[in-house]
């Protein structure tokens, strides 16, 4: 064959970027559609409906599900995330003090409490301080010894997030205080946090569902049937009538709460990047 034969010949082109990617979302789409496919025809619903779905047995739990379970969740959340907006505000500005202990104890702080799962702190909380501290009380029982609970965990993440939101504001706001004559202190509390804060709202939001989920380990401090969350409630209620429906009703409690505060950390973070151009 000579050369010119061979310039003939059509030459062979491959798939362009664009069909590739077009080529990949379609595999991807006929995977996902399998896999569909398949849990809907291999689970058996009858048994999924029987074990998690009577009506009858949800119906039991209204109101009290709402008004006394779902009503704990948020107060022990909400105490609890106060108080870590609180310790961690005070545990970032100590990182970053100029003070050399301050750091080392703020730096021990956190790295210890993040490293250490939420579980062992309810327990150290339910059960060490009583047995050093005898006979000393926590204010608020329960409610108190929660909020103490979800605000050291809760705390050791968001000092960090406050320390990066107070270094993202621009070093000319703190310049332009002390100019006016504002002493640091001042000018950090009047001028630097509220930046800092609306620089960090939806990392904040996030934090918040976490410890809602977090409040789940409450049962661990002891609850009267008065104070128990959404967990601790169906638990009971589904060892009571020997079937999983009050789990699942409590886990449909948790996604009220928890997918609206989503949906709004989407559009905050929306509303951020659009600032930001």
């Amino acid at each position: 064959m000579t050369a010119a034969d061979t310039e003939l010949q059509p030459r062979r082109k491959g798939l362009t970027r664009s069909q590739k990617r077009s080529l990949s979302r379609g595999v991807q789409y006929v995977v996902f559609v399998a896999a569909v496919i398949a849990f809907a025809v291999g689970a058996d619903w009858g048994r999924l409906q029987n074990q998690f779905a009577q009506w009858d047995i949800a119906k039991q739990m209204f109101p009290d599900v709402i008004t006394l379970a779902l009503k704990n969740t948020v107060l022990y959340t909400v105490s609890g995330f106060v108080f870590a907006l609180v310790l961690g505000l005070v545990v970032a500005l100590m990182r970053l003090s100029s003070v050399a202990p301050y750091r080392w104890v703020a730096g021990v702080y956190i790295e210890i409490f993040r490293g250490l799962p939420a579980l062992l702190i309810f327990i150290f909380i339910g059960v060490a301080v009583p047995l050093a501290f005898p006979g000393t009380e926590i204010v608020g029982g329960t409610y108190g010894k929660a909020a103490i609970a979800l605000g050291l965990v809760g705390a050791a993440y968001l000092a960090e997030t406050f320390r990066a939101g107070i270094q993202a504001v621009p070093k000319g706001q703190l310049e332009a205080a002390r100019s006016l004559g504002f002493s640091p202190t001042r000018a950090m509390v009047s001028i630097i946090i509220p930046q800092a804060f609306r620089i960090i709202l939806p990392p904040l939001t996030n934090e918040f569902v976490i410890l809602f989920k977090d409040s789940s380990l409450v049962l661990l401090l002891g609850v009267t049937l008065e104070e128990r969350e959404l967990s601790k409630y169906g638990r009971d209620l589904a060892s009571t009538t020997a079937n999983s429906t009050p789990i699942l009703v409590a886990g449909l409690c948790y996604l009220l709460v928890t997918i609206p505060l989503g949906f709004v950390v989407r559009r905050m973070e929306a509303n951020a990047r659009k600032a930001v151009k």
